[in-house]
Parts: C-alpha cells; structure tokens; sequence
C-alpha cells in the first residue's frame, strides 16, 4: 500500500486536478467465439477425465461384486420387533454361503436373505463366532454368484475401498473412500479384542454391517463391522484374512477352535527396579487373578499373584497378547510359561485346552 502525502503536490489542489484521460487498448480485443465440439479438451487430460476413470473404476466393480451381495432380515430376535434389511452379507461360495456380521444374525430364530434380483431365500446360522464379529449363514440355492475370501489380500493405506450393502433396508447401496489406516483394534462383543482391523472413510450406515469392503478390482479387502459414532468417515472392517480364517474353521468344525488356560486375568505394569533386576525389557506383564477349578492353569500350577511375562518365549505385556496367543494356538499343544512368583522367576508348562 503506497502511503499519501502530508501535502498535495503543486498543481493538483482540491479541484485544480487534471481531467482523467482514457487512452485507447492498442490493439482492439477480438470476441472470444464459442468452443465448437472438437476444440474441447481431450477428456482423459483432465479432471474430468481423471473423475470418469475413477467413476468407470467403481462401476466397474458394482457390476461385477454387487449380485454377490444380499440383504439379511431377521424374524422373532428375542427383545425387539423384526427391521427390513438389518444387515448385510456376501456369499463366498456358488453353492449360497453368506458371509455376514455375528451382531447381524446373533441369537436370531430365524434369517431370510434377500438377493439382488429381488429373491427372498430362509437363510440357516451354520457358525457364529462373536469373538471376531463374524458368522456364515447359508441358503438353499446353487450357481450363485460369490465373492472369494483371500486370506492373502492386503489393505494398503489410500488405495481406493468400496462399501457395497443394504444400509436402512436400502439394497445395493454403495460408498466410495479410501484404506485410512491399518492395524487398528476393536472390542467383540464378548470382550476380546479384534486385531489388525481396517480402518477407511467409505460411509456407513446401520445395515451396512456384514457388506464387503472391496477393492478397485473387486478384490474383498475385509467385513464391514462398525463405524465411529459421531463421526462421518471413520469405519471399520474385519481384514479378508481373519474372514478367511474364521470361514475355514466354520466349514471344518462347525465352529472356531480357541486354546483356553482357565485364568481369569489383568494387565500389570511391572515395577522397574524388578524388572531391572530380572533382565526384563517389556513394562508390563499379565497378573493372575484367580484360576478354575480343573483347568489347564491349574493343572500347571498357576497360582493367584502369577506374573505371566511370557508365552511359548513370546512377551505378554497385556492380557490382549494373551488372548491374540491363544487365539492362534493350537488346543492340546503344551506351551511354557515364564512366571514371576513373589519376585523370584518361575518356568511351568501348561496344555491349553479347547474353548467350548
């Protein structure tokens, strides 16, 4: 900003200053005509280009992901009257597996699935595992069309992930967002912790639950699970390869096998001059709380006041390493513990057993 002088300069007083003069542009300007049909930019140079892309990506894989995915409803769930579209599913196998949330179909008498083309099918629980959030239903139909679950698919944080599901009993709803972030943790309904869940920014609703999470090729990345309440692009999807899991123990067993100790248990933080003095490098360790009557725990000798500082040599810094070595633990394969019991170190091997 150029700052006015105190004073005019001679000659151009209040009134006394010179008519202002409008010169002439040198040379005139030549009305812009209207762009004709060929002169428009070439489409795939700019953003529009880039947004049809990006547009024939997604619809690309509705097409071909979208018959897989149906509708789940629930009649006579004890405590509430029945919704349409309560949830959502997949099917993972042509002969009319569905892939769906265990919240979704949890406790329910009966499920009816409803396929794109408007089909309603009964739809029977064959597993039900709370502890992930997953459960596999099945209707009585064949050549289907079905989304693979990869347990070798992995999320990648920013690619682009696709919500397909019936959210608000609105069918073949879909979502767009990118993988936020990988890693994250999520409390089951039963108390123990999901790992290694997806988290993305494709928008959900009530009734997206049990839907895929999918990639630009039609790929499922994972189970759409929950989303963060008072937020508008936080939610969450169990990783395809605990889907993958769980689906193959299902179809083996009829149920998911865990390994169980029998203890009931609480994160510690070990005090730092015992740890200095035992060596330890890990702050925390798992403190027992009390132990069943007959149980492997007991069995090996683990006593209330037990400090677990390790599992099998793997560290226990919280009762949710605990829970995630067990999970993948094989029931009836001894482990060793290394204990602290009263301060001084301890070695037991215990066999865990088969949850029921």
């Amino acid at each position: 900003m150029t700052a006015l002088p105190d004073r005019a300069p001679p000659g151009t007083e209040p009134g006394d200053e010179p008519e202002p003069r409008f010169e002439p542009a040198s040379e005139p300007v030549a009305p812009v005509a209207p762009a004709s049909a060929d002169a428009r930019p070439d489409p795939t140079s700019t953003d529009l280009g880039l947004l049809d892309a990006y547009s024939r990506a997604v619809i690309g894989v509705v097409d071909a992901a979208g018959p897989a995915v149906v509708s789940l409803s629930m009649r006579g769930r004890p405590g509430r009257p029945a919704r349409p579209g309560e949830g959502s599913g997949f099917l993972v196998a042509p002969d009319g597996y569905v892939l769906t949330n265990s919240h979704v179909v949890h406790g329910a008498p009966s499920v009816t699935a409803r396929l794109p083309g408007g089909d309603e099918l009964p739809a029977q629980v064959v597993g039900d595992d709370p502890a992930t959030d997953l459960a596999l239903v099945r209707v009585a139909a064949s050549g289907l069309p079905f989304l693979t679950v990869d347990g070798g698919t992995r999320a990648r944080p920013g690619q682009l992930a696709i919500a397909i599901g019936s959210p608000l009993g609105f069918e073949s709803t879909v979502s767009t967002g990118v993988v936020s972030a990988l890693g994250r943790s999520l409390r089951s309904r039963d108390g123990r912790l999901i790992d290694n869940v997806i988290q993305h920014t494709a928008p959900l609703n009530p009734g997206n639950s049990g839907g895929p999470l999918v990639d630009s090729a039609g790929r499922v990345l994972g189970v759409n699970t929950a989303m963060m309440s008072r937020t508008q692009a936080i939610g969450f999807a169990i990783p395809v390869a605990t889907a993958a899991w769980v689906v193959g123990e299902i179809l083996a067993r009829g149920r998911v096998r865990r390994a169980l100790i029998g203890v009931a248990a609480q994160t510690h933080v070990l005090d730092r001059r015992l740890a200095r003095f035992h060596g330890l490098t890990q702050r925390a360790s798992v403190e027992i709380l009390s132990v069943a009557r007959g149980s492997p725990a007991a069995t090996a000798g683990l006593d209330e006041g037990d400090l677990l500082l390790r599992f099998d040599g793997r560290d226990v810094a919280s009762i949710d390493a605990l829970q995630g070595l067990l999970r993948d633990w094989p029931p009836g394969k001894p482990a060793q513990l290394q204990l602290l019991r009263r301060g001084k170190p301890l070695t037991v091997t215990v066999v865990p057993s088969e949850q029921d």
